[in-house]
This record gives C-alpha cells, sequence and structure tokens, in this order.
C-alpha cells in the first residue's frame, strides 16, 4: 500500500464515512440504503445488479426464467439499478423479457453504454438497446472502456440535453486505462464513472475515487468479487469473529461492506445467477460499516490469508 492510498483511507475516508454513517446504518430492511446522485441529489440504493456472463443465457427459457426470478428477488429487496451493454451478448434481452414478465417496475433505474467504435453509429446502438429493454428512456447511458469517447460523450451530451436520457457516465474495469479515465474526469462534465474497486484492487483509492468526489460525480462499482475469484479463493475460511461488529454474515457481505464503506461509492454493482445471492448482496447494506481503522483491519486479514 503506498502512502498516498494509506493517508487518504486514514484522513478523509474516516472524515466522509462518519458523516454519512447515519443514512445507512439507520436503514430498515423495507427501506434500502441510499446514497444521492451528487449531480441532481436523486437517493439511489447502494447494491445495484451486474448482469456481465450471469444474464447472457441466450433463448433458453429455463435460463431466461431464472434471470427474472433475479430481478424480481432484486426489486423485492429494494433495488433499482441494473447495469448492462452491447457487449454483454444476449443480456439485453434477457433483461427486458425479465422486465416484461414482472410488469416493467416503476423502480427501475436503468443503466446501460454505448460501445462501438464507430462515432457514427452510437446513437443507433443506443436505440437498439432501448428496444431490447423495453423502455422509454434510459436512466444513465456510459461510455465502455471509453471508447470512441469524444464522439460519444458528445452524443449523450446532446441525448441528455434534449431529455432522451437523464445521466451520462464512462466506464473501465480491471484497472485498464487509469490516467486517461483521469484525464476525462477532470475535462468533463460526468454524472457517473464507472470502475473496478474491491478490498484487493484498490489502485482507485489513490487518485480516482478522490477526483469523483471532488468533482461530485456518482461511482458505480464493477467487479467487486473479481467474477466471482474473491469469494470462491475465501471458500472454506471462517470469517473472523470480529465481523459481528459490522454485520457480516458470509465473505460477499465482507467485501462488499468495504467497498460501501468509502464515501466516494455511489453503487456497487455484484452479478449473479442466484435469487439468495441477490438477498445477500442487497442485504450487505443494512447496519454498519466499517470506519477507517476497520477498513485497514480488513483488508490486512485477506492480505494474511
Amino acid at each position: 500500500m503506498t502512502t498516498t492510498r494509506r493517508t487518504f483511507v486514514q484522513g478523509s475516508v474516516a472524515a466522509a464515512t462518519a458523516a454519512m454513517m447515519p443514512t445507512l446504518a439507520l436503514s430498515q430492511p423495507t427501506a434500502p440504503a441510499t446514497r444521492p446522485i451528487p449531480s441532481s441529489g436523486e437517493m439511489i440504493p447502494v447494491v445495484g445488479l451486474g448482469t456481465w456472463i450471469t444474464f447472457n443465457v441466450g433463448d433458453d427459457p429455463v435460463l431466461n426464467d431464472e434471470c427474472a426470478d433475479v430481478m424480481a428477488a432484486f426489486f423485492k429487496a429494494g433495488g433499482r439499478l441494473i447495469d448492462c451493454s452491447p457487449m454483454y451478448g444476449s443480456s439485453q434481452p434477457v433483461i427486458g423479457r425479465g422486465l416484461e414478465r414482472l410488469g416493467r417496475p416503476g423502480a427501475l433505474f436503468s443503466a446501460e453504454k454505448v460501445w462501438t467504435s464507430s462515432s457514427a453509429s452510437g446513437s443507433a446502438q443506443i436505440e437498439q438497446s432501448r428496444r431490447h429493454w423495453g423502455v422509454q428512456r434510459f436512466d444513465l447511458v456510459q461510455v465502455h472502456n471509453i471508447v470512441a469517447w469524444e464522439a460519444h460523450l458528445q452524443t449523450l451530451s446532446k441525448m441528455k440535453a434534449a431529455g432522451q436520457i437523464r445521466y451520462v457516465g464512462i466506464t473501465t474495469s480491471e484497472g485498464r486505462r487509469h490516467d486517461l479515465f483521469e484525464e476525462i474526469m477532470r475535462g468533463q462534465p460526468l454524472d457517473f464513472v464507472q470502475l473496478t474497486y474491491n478490498i484487493v484492487d484498490r489502485e482507485a483509492e489513490e487518485r480516482l475515487l478522490p477526483l469523483a468526489a471532488d468533482r461530485g460525480m456518482a461511482v458505480i462499482v464493477n467487479r467487486p468479487f473479481r467474477q466471482g475469484a474473491l469469494t470462491r479463493r475465501l471458500e472454506g475460511e471462517p470469517l473472523p469473529g470480529w465481523t459481528i461488529e459490522i454485520g457480516a454474515s458470509t465473505w460477499a457481505q465482507f467485501i462488499l461492506k468495504f467497498i460501501l464503506s468509502h464515501p466516494a461509492v455511489t453503487v456497487v454493482i455484484p452479478a449473479t445467477t442466484r435469487v439468495d445471492h441477490v438477498r445477500e448482496n442487497v442485504a450487505a447494506a443494512a447496519g454498519l460499516l466499517p470506519d477507517a481503522a476497520m477498513r485497514e483491519r480488513m483488508a490486512a486479514h485477506i492480505r494474511d490469508l
């Protein structure tokens, strides 16, 4: 861990986390923990639903029903934000079929991406994605992995001004292209940024998360479990007894609580194929979150395993 990261975690994280804790600690199971989208003040539940790989099930009716069951459990638990991309195979129409089966829940916060190297085809791709979902408009459209970002951000800015989308953002994952990502964050009026952050992938703490806070940008965290590799690695390892202090009863909740305890994080989007995992993930936002000292204790414990 670098000095910069340690200084930030022990200083600003401690103060800001303490300031935000009442919102999370006082939330009841029927009223999921929320945080504001800085550019608007709109409150959004802190646990969303990712669809990378898990919803890429084609036309299989059984698997489509399982995805719809996951979505139903997510909405029932108070979730709102579902994230997808044209890159995710059949995930978009699977979401659309699930929403149709569920009567198109009004709580949905639809987060999509534009992902094409052709600057001219961005609008058409977004429209195709909208038809797959069956929504009137997307709440958020993000430039996926900052591909052709300049042209696409111009398109998204015009769409936002016209009321065709509500928020604009950019994404990256697995620690890629952070220098360019930071440059775009500094120069563009973004509502959201999406990046990888978890208890072992902490590079974003050094510059990107503090910058998002400074610039008033909401942060969506992807790959919280490293596509399941992190939770699989911890299988069979007992949770330390002191996790009772933050109310984590599983490793997944342990990891999610660590992520959500960073004050710059707005939403984390674990993906899953299982209803019980949806409930487990959403429940991670209940109760207390780690303070700076507990965060370091948690990270040290994982490093030592």
